[in-house]
């Protein structure tokens, strides 16, 4: 494991159980927000990645909480499937094989976000991995968001944007060297977006692999590695691109 120290965090983030649901399936966000702070702020709604919503979707969430955002860390999965390996790759590949169904799940997340009182108008989608996908096909179905970010997510869809659909401004952090993103996809992704007439931008870093954000990433393990520069980069963009987005 990577000896990476923790990242220091503002004892006035708080944090609560957020329980929602999609229809009969029961999920359980946890939802984060600076308590100093006064009145209702801007929305991030946080989509973890393939392991489901575990330490890093939380890590990430009280990053956002700690600018001044409110942010829900949600739960794309459900009971039951985090920690099942095939449970998890089926729920994953029926939710990329089904956008409409992806698309039902998050809005299910984002009808709870906006329910929380901490949070007022203006929402974004940031996801990681599994949750770059989601936000982005979110974006491509044109969802009521401000913006949608992908950090090291899936960029290739079997439904690509329509002229006009895309309703939110768009932000892709890349890694340069990521084996499960080939950069053949970053060019096929450029395309849609410039056909689809998007609002769109993308960072690709140089020697970053797949999941430059995590901190406990096993070196060498399937070509993912985390990358302090990169992590810290990509967040400074980010961080940039949501104030711009959401103001």
């Amino acid at each position: 494991m990577l000896n990476t120290p923790e990242r220091a965090t503002s004892p006035a983030t708080a944090a609560r159980d957020l329980p929602y649901s999609d229809g009969d399936v029961e999920l359980h966000g946890r939802f984060f927000w600076d308590e100093t702070r006064d009145g209702p702020r801007p929305g991030i709604f946080l989509i973890h990645g393939g392991a489901g919503l575990d330490d890093h979707a939380c890590d990430q969430a009280r990053r956002y909480a700690e600018l001044g955002y409110a942010v829900l860390a949600c739960d794309m999965f459900g009971a039951g499937v985090r920690g099942d390996r095939e449970r998890t790759m089926a729920t994953i590949m029926a939710m990329r094989d089904d956008p409409g169904h992806l698309v039902r799940r998050a809005q299910a997340g984002l009808d709870a976000l906006t329910g929380c009182p901490e949070a007022g108008p203006g929402r974004a989608a940031v996801g990681f991995c599994f949750g770059g996908m989601a936000a982005l096909t979110l974006a491509r179905e044109g969802a009521d968001l401000a913006g949608a970010v992908s950090v090291h997510g899936t960029l290739a869809t079997s439904r690509p944007a329509e002229t006009g659909a895309v309703k939110a401004k768009i932000l892709v952090c890349h890694g340069a060297a990521d084996p499960h993103v080939p950069m053949n996809d970053v060019v096929a992704f450029t395309e849609e977006m410039n056909r689809a007439d998007a609002d769109w931008r993308l960072t690709v870093y140089g020697r970053a692999q797949h999941g430059f954000t995590h901190r406990n990433a096993v070196p060498g393990s399937g070509g993912v590695a985390y990358d302090r520069p990169t992590d810290e980069r990509s967040f400074a963009a980010i961080r940039t691109f949501l104030a711009d987005a959401l103001s």
